[in-house]
């Protein structure tokens, strides 16, 4: 048996917000993500990388996937969602 669910996400260049069917809202972070230069790889998203702007070492960036509205950066804008999707521990998935 299929399951369907309908979500929708508005991605803001502020803000980030994720909407479940029956349910409501259930994301409503800034589009903002924590990167190590380093390693590659995102340490922060939403309101744990906003606490980081200009406060970080120089190997990690806080930056914004997207920006006027435009994605700006696809790879780090997908890792943003499907973080901030993860969180919600959802009773069930339809990421890969």
């Amino acid at each position: 048996m299929i399951f369907r669910k309908n979500i929708g996400i508005d991605l803001g260049t502020d803000t980030t917000q994720i909407y479940l069917d029956q349910i409501g809202i259930v994301v409503n972070e800034p589009s903002i993500v924590a990167f190590n230069n380093l390693t590659n790889r995102v340490i922060a998203h939403g309101n744990e990388a906003k606490k980081m702007l200009s406060r970080t070492p120089s190997h990690i960036t806080a930056l914004r996937p997207i920006m006027n509205g435009v994605i700006a950066d696809f790879d780090i804008a997908k890792e943003m969602i499907d973080r901030l999707l993860k969180n919600q521990r959802l009773p069930w998935s339809f990421m890969t």
